[in-house]
Parts: structure tokens; C-alpha cells; sequence
């Protein structure tokens, strides 16, 4: 698979990876498209990624720091419910990120989520995002799942 960046070249996706659908939303419509798997099949962690486009470098032509965050909170809310299997609204309690790389215009950003404790009501994790094997952007999030659960099955909605 491939994607077209602004200047008509294409960029490969790397196998296994499909875009990722999360429904009708302008803010994320302008961060994507993102791409995911499951690790380990639909049981799985969560594996996001995002190839940089120039939309989302600062004037240095690296990726924007509010550009990583964006994606650490994505990646935590996402994979709060997937991996926990909890199918409702996650909410950001807590995010902090340790911008351990720069990541250049072009590269592959790709970010694995770990849960690490879930209780009735708050779900902790943390993640890192690598480009070519290297870390990149650390995080640890605290999520609060809200509203009524669906059922979830519904979860693989992101996946088709």
C-alpha cells in the first residue's frame, strides 16, 4: 500500500497496515490518514503509524511537537479500548511525553501502546513511538472511559 503526499509522490505503507476508520471528525481528518494493526491478531496491542507529511513539520522540517502529542493522545484513547476490549468514549485524565528524537519530514512514525493497569474507572498506559526501529516520543497517559458501553465487537470498526 501506498500514500500519496502533497507532492504527488507516493510514500509505502508498510505491510499489514490499514487505514484506520474513525469516522467524520475535521481535527482528526487533518492528522491522518493513520494506519494500524493488531500485534498479535484482534486480540492484540494496538500498532499505530503515520508516514510525516510536510503538514505536519515545524519550519525546521521535522514533525511539530503538538503534531507527537496529538498522536500519543490518539494512541492511548484508541488503544485504551482495544486492547482493554472496553468499547466506549475514552477521555484524556493525564498525558505527559519524553521527545527523545527528532523525526524528519518523510519517515514512517510508528507507536505501540502497553496497558499497564485497568480499574472500574481509569485505564494507565504508556507507549513509544519509534522511527526505523528507534525511539522517537515516549508517553504515559492516564484515560477515563465514559458514556454507556457498546458492545465490543463494535471495536473492529477501526480495523474495516
Amino acid at each position: 500500500m501506498t500514500q500519496t503526499d502533497q507532492h504527488g509522490m507516493d510514500q509505502p505503507i508498510p505491510d499489514g497496515f490499514v487505514q484506520l476508520k474513525l469516522g467524520s471528525n475535521p481535527f482528526v481528518e487533518s492528522v491522518g490518514p493513520l494506519y494500524a494493526h493488531r500485534e498479535e491478531g484482534l486480540a492484540g496491542r494496538l500498532v499505530m503509524g503515520l508516514r510525516v507529511e510536510p503538514r505536519h513539520c515545524s519550519p525546521s522540517g521535522f514533525a511539530h511537537g503538538g503534531m507527537l502529542m496529538t498522536l500519543a493522545d490518539m494512541l492511548v484513547v484508541l488503544g485504551a479500548s482495544i486492547q482493554t476490549g472496553v468499547n466506549r468514549f475514552n477521555t484524556t485524565v493525564k498525558l505527559s511525553a519524553d521527545f527523545m528524537a527528532a523525526v524528519p519530514q518523510g519517515a514512517w512514525l510508528e507507536g505501540r501502546l502497553q496497558i499497564l493497569r485497568t480499574t472500574r474507572s481509569l485505564v494507565f498506559c504508556q507507549g513509544l513511538y519509534t522511527v526505523d526501529g528507534e525511539p522517537a516520543l515516549r508517553l504515559d497517559g492516564i484515560v477515563k472511559p465514559l458514556g454507556d458501553e457498546r458492545p465490543a465487537e463494535l471495536l473492529k470498526r477501526y480495523f474495516e
